[in-house]
């Protein structure tokens, strides 16, 4: 009777086309990783599913096994530019014993500190014709809660006065748009650039002066917001 010899395990997930991979990313992320670099360097609508299939090292039919389509893809890099920073608001609202200042200095230095520190400026995406779509519905609504609850901040900072719609999205814009700016100077900060916990204080001090807090008040504020989760 010829001997029994056991069988190899199973392979999960899917093959690469090119091998392991020598980063320490999951396959999935591999994807999202390829992804942004795609498009906001070529541009979404110029970016195929193949060549970031190609990119990631993975074949095109083995990409599908994570990403349906590439609006899938989309939605996900941009829900992560979004939902850490709503899981804060929604933590930080919750403490009402604590100064709405710096809560808001703290929510604002963490949205920004989190644009800021990612490889590629997702933030530029926000704005493309496709994000209009149906499938973006989730990342346009947890954007839309991040914004009430700067709105909210701001209520409780100076209650009852006007003109607080047009200052939240001018504040909503100050921290996408300021961010947007400076994370192309270098990397890593010093002389070449700006340091990530630099960028996210100054638009955290930027946020308050347009809450309208004096300097001692936002000093105090920055204080107090570096002790909050």
């Amino acid at each position: 009777m010829a001997a029994q010899h056991p069988r190899p395990p199973a392979r999960v997930g899917r093959p690469r086309a090119l091998g392991p991979s020598e980063s320490e990313l999951s396959p999935r992320d591999e994807v999202l990783a390829a992804a942004a670099e795609l498009f906001t360097e070529n541009g979404y609508a110029a970016t195929t599913t193949r060549a970031v299939a190609e990119k990631a090292g993975l074949r095109q039919a083995s990409m599908y096994h994570y990403f349906a389509r590439k609006e899938d893809i989309l939605a996900t890099l941009l829900e992560s530019t979004v939902e850490p920073s709503l899981r804060l608001a929604t933590a930080l609202l919750a403490r009402p014993g604590a100064d709405p200042a710096a809560r808001l200095w703290a929510l604002a230095a963490a949205d920004a500190a989190l644009l800021h520190r990612g490889l590629y400026n997702l933030g530029a995406l926000y704005q493309l014709p496709e994000v209009r779509g149906e499938r973006f519905a989730g990342f346009r609504g947890a954007r839309a809660e991040l914004r009430a609850a700067y709105g909210e901040l701001l209520e409780l900072i100076a209650p009852g006065e006007p003109g607080r719609e047009l200052r939240c999205d001018l504040l909503l814009g100050l921290v996408e748009g300021g961010v947007a700016v400076v994370r192309d100077r270098g990397r890593g900060g010093g002389e070449d650039g700006y340091g990530t916990a630099e960028v996210g204080a100054a638009v955290a001090d930027a946020v308050l002066r347009l809450a309208g807090c004096d300097r001692a008040a936002r000093e105090a504020a920055a204080r107090a917001g570096r002790e909050l989760p």
